[in-house]
């Protein structure tokens, strides 16, 4: 499969060898955190599902029909994976229902963990982030060299990329996004809709952070930077780049970002938005696509962070690694800056 990302600069000194990774479902584990407790009543039922080989898409469907109402009705916080092991929840509304006997449900596929009850739908964005647990396979880089590189990102970060995953099959969403803003009268699936806008503002993303990979400054301050919070989606314009603000940046508590293109102007200047507008104008026929479909301009940082980052080697050709990331981020960014990898889906 081709990787719209691939060509993508890296930041630490490039791939130490090749790896291969879900081998098996085992070796791609994902649970979502939500950060917030449900409160145990109201009108939404929350199921925990673990799910293999499904998409979240598939398993919101095959839950609505299970409790026999809309899809309109059923609710999670983020997408998953579709390989590998990933658990999360969904929220139903059932007003004044027990609902059925979930665990009919369970399958070879999908599992039911808990269920509770919340007063309100789980919302796009609700989760705060996400853990992994990875297993690398049939590694060809030198242990030494894999260790010292795992430590400059537990030191560093690396760039925030949006991963293949959001490109589709081949990258084949930007060329739907492309399709759509030729025919903007043609009818689509709000679903599919959805996905080729955000693959077309990822694709813009991307290209912008790797100017800025490639300049050198994709962790640095430049002039007009718009800087966002490691724990909160908030941002801010300040009136200097000062050593205060500078000193926030080298510890994570901050971290410069670029615009996700919509309809309203990008917050950044100078320098910054001078950046952003040469990588539009490079996809210009994305950005006025973006623009024309009303899409809400917001901002991405550059930086991506793990948190409670740990390895350990297995035996010499296998490692496993256990990080924490914000959502919306991507575990195959991280893995990028370590290993070029051979993705074989169990």
């Amino acid at each position: 499969m081709s990787d719209p990302t691939a060509r993508l600069p890296h930041a630490l000194g490039g791939p130490l060898g090749r790896g291969t990774i879900k081998l098996t479902p085992e070796d791609f584990v994902v649970e979502e955190v939500l950060g917030f407790d449900l409160s145990g009543d109201g009108e939404h039922v929350c199921l925990q599902i673990e799910k293999r080989g499904e998409n979240t898409d598939y398993v919101a469907r095959q839950l609505a029909r299970f409790a026999g109402i809309p899809i309109r009705n059923v609710s999670y916080a983020g997408l998953k994976d579709r390989h590998g092991r990933t658990v999360q929840w969904f929220s139903l509304h059932l007003p004044g229902q027990a609902g059925p006997d979930w665990t009919a449900l369970n399958s070879d596929t999908i599992r039911v963990l808990d269920v509770t009850r919340n007063a309100r739908k789980l919302r796009k964005g609700a989760a705060r982030g996400n853990r992994f647990i990875l297993t690398l396979r049939d590694l060809t880089a030198d242990p030494a060299a894999l260790e010292t590189r795992l430590a400059a990102i537990a030191q560093r970060g690396v760039p925030n990329y949006f991963g293949p995953q959001r490109f589709g099959h081949d990258g084949q969403n930007i060329e739907q996004a492309r399709r759509l803003f030729a025919e903007p009268g043609r009818r689509i699936d709000p679903y599919k809709r959805g996905l080729y806008l955000s693959a077309a503002r990822s694709e813009i993303f991307n290209r912008i952070l790797g100017e800025r990979v490639s300049a050198g400054h994709w962790d640095r301050a430049i002039r007009g930077d718009v800087f966002m919070f490691s724990d909160s989606r908030s941002f801010f314009k300040p009136d200097e780049i000062d050593e205060a603000l500078l000193q926030r940046v080298n510890d994570h508590a901050i971290h410069p970002s670029a615009v996700l293109w919509g309809q309203e102007p990008s917050t950044a200047t100078e320098e910054a938005l001078q950046l952003e507008l040469r990588a539009a104008n490079q996809l210009e026929e994305l950005a006025q696509g973006l623009a024309a479909s009303g899409m809400e301009t917001a901002r991405r940082p550059l930086r991506l962070c793990p948190t409670d980052l740990a390895w350990q080697f297995i035996d010499l050709g296998t490692l496993e690694l256990r990080f924490t990331l914000p959502a919306g981020s991507y575990a195959t960014t991280v893995l990028r800056e370590l290993v070029a990898m051979d993705d074989f889906h169990a």
